[in-house]
């Protein structure tokens, strides 16, 4: 499920950074692109959730963390991640 996840994500949003994990139905993800630009954290999230809905909706995805970033935050963040 895990590249399934990447793949809907990297089908929606071009990516520079991408990682996913998680076991069951609980993943967490970290979403780094240029397209996150000028948004907020909520519409970055939005996003993400976007691309991958349909497994949200069926339930194959129980609980999803977001953790979205412009290439310029990522590089502020991975200092603590």
């Amino acid at each position: 499920m895990i590249e399934e996840i990447k793949k809907l994500i990297e089908q929606e949003i071009n990516t520079t950074e991408l990682r996913v994990d998680g076991d069951g139905s609980h993943y967490q993800v970290i979403v780094v692109s240029e397209q996150f630009d000028g948004l907020r954290p909520v519409k970055k999230q939005q996003m993400v959730y976007a691309a991958v809905n349909e497994h949200i909706a069926s339930g194959e995805i129980h609980a999803l963390t977001i953790k979205a970033y412009t290439p310029a935050e990522w590089e502020k963040a991975k200092l603590f991640v």
